[in-house]
């Protein structure tokens, strides 16, 4: 990063000094995280893999290995759900934090984990289905159709709760 660059400052040193990270983009960014590891862990992984039975994260192979694959999945969603939280003390100890934003951003994070599972692992790479032995169009169109309804609520309570710029002309 050259000294130019917005956010690099030299001290008296002339060490380079970065600004305090944006609280707004790291509310949203731990929003987004959190609601991506809800999904994961609780939504997809206990309801759909434990309660339901439907599927594991990887059906390609023996009953041993998906339970494998579910646990590394457990493991993986609840570290991203932690690293959200860890952001929101980060922004809450810097900065007031603003809860309507960072319940916007968890709603996306929800609609964008349960979209990219529906299409990519689902539809794309086919690792498993939402159910097997059945007519999977009528649960690929509720998966992947809520799942981009939450999406798109989600980026519009962003939209709408986006802080306000001051474009600095005077009046």
């Amino acid at each position: 990063m050259s000294a130019a660059e917005p956010g690099a400052r030299r001290g008296a040193t002339g060490a380079r000094r970065h600004a305090a990270p944006d609280p707004d983009r790291r509310t949203v960014a731990s929003g987004v995280l959190f609601g991506c590891g809800i999904a994961a862990s609780i939504i997809d992984l206990f309801i759909f893999h434990l309660v339901l039975q439907w599927h594991h994260f990887y059906d390609l192979s023996t009953a041993g290995v998906a339970l494998t694959a579910d646990g590394f999945f457990h493991a993986v969603a609840w570290f991203v759900t932690v690293w959200g939280l860890f952001l929101l003390a980060d922004v809450r100890r810097r900065a007031e934090l603003r809860w309507s934003r960072w319940i916007a951003a968890v709603i996306t994070g929800i609609g964008a984990f349960q979209l990219f599972d529906g299409v990519v692992d689902h539809k794309l790479l086919r690792i498993h289905q939402i159910r097997y032995g059945v007519d999977l169009l009528p649960y690929d169109a509720v998966w992947i159709g809520s799942s981009a309804l939450v999406l798109v609520s989600g980026v519009l309570m962003l939209w709408r709760t986006r802080p306000v710029r001051s474009t600095g002309t005077a009046d």
